[in-house]
């Protein structure tokens, strides 16, 4: 069983990377594999709508987008972790999920997607919100964890003395594991659920 976290700062020793790395003791006690991808400064650009992924399986930027689809395709599930910005993810975070999500071929059904946000103050639950769109619209449960999951912390290290926010990542990555392992015994014992073909219906015909 293994969980992909995407540290979306760009700052070096980041409040995201400690919070990240407090949910990555708890994956390992429950049995659980991580990696970490850093987004870091990278240069990551946006979608660009021109569906080339849809007949080459792969995004045509051929960046940590396609890396990080390749180590998706075999994780059971995925945590994005992102500093507030302006009430929002970072744009860095925000284009690699569009391209991420949009441009991965397979199917995710049953992933399990958390998010967590991370700010001086506040902004952390809409940015919450807007990360979960990604893993609600693919079929993937979404761990939930005491609260709405974020951290408080400005310089790098502060999120250390948020003991709830600190408190509320490990629940989040405990629920995770639990989420993840019924699954697994649920896919063995039942399968997938069903599947009816899609309806795709626009406003103008």
């Amino acid at each position: 069983m293994k969980v992909l976290l995407v540290n979306g700062s760009p700052r070096k020793d980041s409040n995201t990377a400690l919070v990240l790395e407090e949910m990555v003791k708890v994956f390992r006690g429950e049995g659980v594999e991580t990696e970490i991808i850093n987004l870091g400064t990278q240069d990551v650009r946006g979608c660009i709508a021109c569906m080339k992924c849809r007949q080459t399986g792969k995004c045509v930027f051929d960046d940590i987008v396609n890396t990080a689809a390749d180590k998706l395709k075999d994780c059971d599930g995925l945590v994005v972790g992102t500093p507030v910005y302006y009430a929002s993810a970072n744009g860095t975070v925000v284009s690699f999920m569009d391209r991420l999500f949009y441009s991965s071929p397979y199917d995710k059904t049953m992933k399990v997607g958390a998010a967590i946000s991370v700010a001086r103050r506040g902004g952390q639950t809409t940015t919450f919100d807007m990360m979960n769109k990604y893993f609600t619209i693919s079929g993937m449960p979404v761990a939930s964890g005491q609260y709405w999951n974020g951290v408080h912390g400005a310089v790098p290290g502060e999120a250390e003395q948020d003991d709830e926010g600190m408190q509320q990542a490990r629940t989040l990555a405990r629920n995770m594991a639990f989420l993840m392992k019924s699954i697994a015994l649920g896919k063995e014992q039942y399968g997938l659920p069903e599947k009816e073909a899609p309806q795709r219906t626009n406003f103008i015909r």
